[in-house]
């Protein structure tokens, strides 16, 4: 399935639908203060993820945009241990949201945007990668793993 809609947009729809969600529908809280401030050590954790990853392709001059294709493989940083660390980074201030806030329906968010990403984009990325770099890709898709 391809979506002409990029991660960053459903990551900040799901963001602010996760935020209503907490609101309209206050529930049960699974996680109180002072352990819900753990969430500001998971959306730091994704904010800095993000920064860094989105630098790494910027000093690479490589494209950042899962529809277009790569000119150069990242392997480095955070590349080490993620194949997708900017998702990683997106889930995690997801998830950071949701322990904050501490309502059972936050949580429902960061699953669906893993599954979303990988529906609408990693397959098609992967594939451009294996396209474009080969058997080097290949070898970096056999030690690394997708999410972590």
């Amino acid at each position: 399935m391809k979506s002409e809609i990029q991660p960053p947009t459903y990551f900040a729809v799901l963001l602010l639908l996760s935020a209503a969600s907490h609101f309209a529908y206050p529930g049960s809280q699974l996680v109180e203060p002072p352990h819900a401030y753990l969430g500001f050590l998971l959306i730091g954790f994704g904010a800095i993820l993000n920064l860094w990853t989105d630098s790494l392709f910027k000093k690479g001059r490589t494209t950042v945009k899962p529809q277009e294709m790569p000119s150069k493989l990242v392997v480095s940083g955070p590349f080490r241990i993620s194949r997708h660390p900017m998702y990683l980074g997106m889930a995690a201030i997801l998830l950071g949201e949701a322990v904050f806030l501490g309502s059972l329906t936050t949580f429902a968010f960061p699953p669906i945007f893993a599954v979303l990403m990988e529906v609408l984009f990693i397959s098609k990325e992967e594939e451009n990668l294996e396209k474009a770099f080969g058997k080097e890709y290949l070898d970096y898709k056999r030690r690394v793993r997708r999410w972590i």
